[in-house]
């Protein structure tokens, strides 16, 4: 890692978190230089094995960090760092203990931003929720992060796409909207690497033009900005919004 090179710390659950909603705008950032950084906290072995299957629950775990690694190279992001809590059951370990797991990602890549999910989760699963709390007070301890941004999705698109399961905000809420047409490509090959679990996601199998409706543009909600001029994300994005 070079030092001075602007990072950014995505902090997720499982994998795939970091493509269905971010990927393109992660994919953007890289491309301008910055460092991507993925810390996900468990192997999403509590999810789907495909359907058909793919693999056996018991495989599932390997299956899926492959399927995680597989994404981040397809965005152009530095190979993830996996804990090894059990999907499912992350609002039943010790808050401490997770937040100490970011802080030392939080040393070692020196991201100005760091990026995870709200307090609802986007979609109220209770291991998003567990971890965007962790994130959060990762950041509320380190003076050196710039800014914390969670994921988003505006009212009127999810009125528009009726997708009641999304838990989101009004669109004055939000602080940055991305077309990522231009890392459109990019984003579809991170998405097919995670093959396990195209069958539990209802859009995946939608015609193109639904698909891009949601898929092709990525919403922010800044939650905290302690440095705006060290905040890289406003200024490389700007070109991008929507």
């Amino acid at each position: 890692m070079v030092k001075d090179r602007p990072s950014l710390l995505a902090v997720f659950a499982h994998p795939d978190d970091e493509t269905f909603r971010p990927g393109g705008t992660l994919a953007l950032l890289a491309r301008h230089g910055v460092g991507i950084h993925v810390l996900t906290a468990t192997r999403g072995q509590a999810g789907s094995c495909g359907d058909p299957p793919l693999c056996t629950q018991e495989e599932l775990p390997a299956v899926r960090e492959r399927e995680l690694r597989c994404a981040c190279a397809a965005l152009g992001l530095e190979p993830p760092r996996l804990l090894d809590y059990q999907d499912g059951h992350l609002p039943e370990v010790n808050s401490e203990e997770i937040t100490e797991h970011i802080l030392t990602a939080v040393t070692e890549v020196h991201p100005q931003v760091l990026l995870t999910f709200g307090p609802d989760g986007l979609s109220g699963h209770a291991d998003h929720m567990a971890i965007g709390r962790c994130a959060a007070e990762a950041y509320a301890r380190r003076n050196e992060i710039a800014a914390l941004y969670i994921l988003a999705v505006p009212r009127s698109l999810a009125a528009q796409l009726e997708m009641r399961q999304i838990h989101s905000v009004s669109d004055e809420q939000i602080t940055l909207a991305v077309d990522i047409a231009s890392a459109w490509a990019a984003k579809q090959a991170a998405m097919a690497c995670h093959m396990t679990q195209r069958s539990s996601t209802p859009l995946m199998s939608a015609p193109d033009a639904r698909q891009r409706q949601f898929f092709g543009r990525e919403f922010y909600v800044a939650a905290g900005c302690r440095d705006a001029d060290m905040d890289f994300m406003p200024r490389i994005l700007e070109e991008y919004g929507g």
